[in-house]
């Protein structure tokens, strides 16, 4: 989806999310729009927790029977794992609506639970462990699910038990678990539903067999058992229609009644997109892969082995197609390898992000990519507040952690490829799946790996993105000589930047009365000198020309101060937006995008008369991005509207048809409004 469309959908579409996906939204930053956020495998763990956890969970059994007319779930749980002998305690997350009925170990004695305030279990063990020796313990458990009761994660919703669509995601905590996407298990469940639903797991093993429910009707279970270790703690149950297939016949799509007629289309995007990634990454784990609709009352998306979910309202949209990419993208980078600690996060998020963007590019080409990564880098250096490796030390559901593992995770990947050339990055991203499969990765291996395909040192490079914090702003300034004897130009330059430790090549653009001269140049700490002999005179040059870096500069930071406003807006604090908005404005007095926003905010505080002055200055500002015209001109007429002034709201509404700029259906609307005044709803 073009970027200034995906800028609009952030504050249009705002009023019509769930309160929990507000949070979300505020919490994960507006950068790349409904696309990023939310993605089970880009949520980094439920808690801080040590570089490895205390407890090694192996594997589970589950038996869960799914109720959905009394939103009722029913399980036992079979949990194998592995404790150090000193562990006097053993705590597992759970889902706080969940009540346990007993816990049991593997030879039948009753242990002793405890139910802390954050809904976690901790349990005494009957007997101390024995180091290396795996134990099996067996949970019985039920309660009532409905998502509107209080869950792992405040405010957003990851389970509910209903119809037509009954979903257990993964962090939702449904079972005992620990570790959060650090600690990798196999499990084998079988899940009972009423019949005429159809349960989506990780690896499916035979058609489903009658059962009769506690209930006392008919069921269905289905049997998935999933052998590799890895994260398949997500089951998915729905009145689903399909399955469709796409490609090859491996990529499979169910949607709702609702959302049928655009199951084919989904299919065929899915298994181009499921193609480019095995092209570029290699086999995955698996060669079957599930699409399946996710309610639009949780998260745009997740996903589990074998399983892409997203939301049905996007399964039809452009933002759609990226929000998928980057669903399926996991199957590699989260479900093949996972990071080995908190402060590796940085690497499965953000490839999954960066995958997004490399199928942007194949899809739509360069100049697509980097519309996207001018989001990218906001994001980025929105709450560079610490070293990436230092990441654990945030709160993980923070903007600052959102911002640095996935944008800025996704802008480390895209320097390193600028670096080190696309064949070696190619390379180097097949070794480390290829060599870590089904384990977890750090920081160092993703560097040897590198190191080793590029045969390049590229210590300075990961110290500079990894363990620092920031980027370079450039300030150029240069000379230029006339060569004697018809020998041409030659530029003495002088590259300053404030990064004293900064050293990293840096390409150098000439742009003469002939040829075009490209260049890299070592730039190293805070001044770096370079000499360029060309034949013709230069008349422009420019640093980094095709943004392969991440760098800060005065439109960069007008970017950071929106992203951080439309955060705010999404947590409901109208006042710090506007603060954020304002910034923009002193940083870019023409900044058509910063006006729009707070013309947006003071709509909501129902101060119209501010509110059509910014959207006014919107109009005469930068007009950038182009869409800030017409839907400033919508907005205005939509303010005539509810003040009672009719002929000039319809003035508004032709103006806005007469750009004819059809950003999210703005032209649409407009024509809607020409015809039906806008009225504001109560609860707006």
């Amino acid at each position: 989806m073009h970027k200034t469309g995906m800028e609009f959908l952030n504050g249009q579409r705002m009023n019509r999310l769930t309160c929990g996906a507000r949070r979300l939204l505020g919490l994960l930053g507006m950068a790349g729009a409904t696309l990023l956020l939310a993605l089970p495998g880009s949520l980094p763990s439920l808690a801080q927790r040590p570089e490895r956890p205390a407890l090694d969970i192996t594997g589970y059994v589950i038996n869960a029977e799914l109720l959905p007319a009394t939103h009722h779930l029913r399980a036992t749980a079979v949990v194998s794992f592995t404790a150090p002998p000193n562990l006097q305690v053993v705590t597992f997350g759970f889902h706080p609506a969940l009540k346990l009925t007993k816990i049991t170990d593997e030879s039948g004695k009753l242990l002793d639970g405890e139910r802390m305030a954050d809904g976690s279990i901790r349990v005494t063990p009957a007997a101390p462990f024995t180091a290396g020796q795996e134990v099996h313990w067996t949970f019985t458990y039920e309660g009532v699910i409905t998502g509107s009761e209080d869950g792992p994660v405040e405010g957003l919703k990851l389970a509910a038990i209903q119809d037509p669509i009954t979903y257990l995601l993964y962090p939702a905590r449904w079972f005992p678990m620990t570790g959060y996407m650090t600690d990798r298990f196999t499990a084998e469940m079988h899940i009972s539903v009423p019949q005429g639903m159809r349960v989506i797991a990780s690896g499916a093993s035979g058609p489903a067999h009658p059962v009769s429910l506690s209930d006392g009707k008919p069921g269905d279970q289905y049997d998935f058992k999933w052998t590799r270790p890895g994260f398949p703690g997500t089951v998915i149950a729905g009145r689903f229609v399909g399955p469709v297939m796409g490609g090859a016949g491996n990529v499979t799509v169910y949607l709702t009644v609702s959302h049928q007629a655009s199951a084919n289309q989904l299919a065929q995007t899915a298994a181009k997109e499921y193609d480019y990634f095995t092209n570029e990454f290699g086999l995955p784990e698996t060669p079957r892969l599930t699409v399946v609709e996710l309610p639009n009352d949780t998260l745009p998306a997740a996903w589990a082995p074998e399983v892409a979910a997203i939301m049905g309202a996007h399964v039809a949209d452009k933002s759609g197609i990226r929000l998928l990419a980057n669903t399926i993208a996991h199957q590699w980078w989260g479900s093949e390898i996972s990071p080995r600690t908190l402060n590796d996060a940085w690497i499965t998020n953000g490839m999954s992000r960066y995958a997004e963007l490399l199928y942007v590019e194949n899809e739509y080409g360069a100049a697509a990519m980097r519309d996207a990564l001018t989001d990218v880098a906001a994001g980025a250096l929105a709450y560079d507040t610490i070293p990436l490796s230092s990441a654990s030390r945030l709160d993980a559901f923070s903007p600052a952690f959102q911002s640095m593992t996935l944008e800025k995770g996704a802008m480390v990947f895209h320097m390193l490829r600028g670096e080190i050339g696309d064949k070696a990055f190619r390379a180097t991203l097949q070794g480390v799946l290829s060599q870590y499969t089904d384990k977890p990765v750090r920081t160092e291996d993703v560097q040897k790996v590198a190191e080793q395909q590029s045969q390049q040192q590229l210590t300075a490079f990961f110290a500079q993105w990894i363990d620092g914090t920031g980027a370079p702003q450039f300030t150029n300034k240069y000379a230029v000589y006339r060569l004697g004897n018809n020998k041409g130009f030659r530029t003495i330059g002088d590259i300053t930047q404030d990064l004293d430790l900064f050293r990293m090549p840096v390409d150098l653009r000439i742009e003469t009365d002939g040829k075009t001269v490209n260049q890299k140049i070592d730039v190293v700490g805070t001044d770096s000198q370079y000499v360029v002999d060309t034949f013709g005179r230069p008349r422009h040059i420019s640093i980094d020309p095709d943004d392969w870096m991440l760098k800060n500069s005065p439109d960069l930071q007008v970017r950071v101060h929106i992203l951080k406003g439309q955060q705010l807006v999404a947590q409901g604090d109208l006042a710090g937006a506007l603060t954020e908005y304002q910034n923009a404005l002193k940083a870019n007095p023409q900044s058509s995008l910063a006006s729009y926003r707070i013309g947006e905010v003071l709509f909501t505080q129902r101060n119209y008369q501010a509110s059509v002055d910014a959207y006014r200055d919107a109009l005469r500002g930068d007009d950038n991005p182009p869409w800030t015209e017409v839907w400033s001109h919508i907005q205005i007429g939509k303010i005539f509207d509810i003040t009672g002034q009719r002929d000039r709201a319809v003035n508004e509404y032709r103006l806005a048809v007469q750009t004819n700029d059809n950003t999210q259906g703005a032209i649409n609307q407009a024509r809607e409004y020409l015809q039906h005044p806008y009225k504001r709803a109560d609860a707006d």
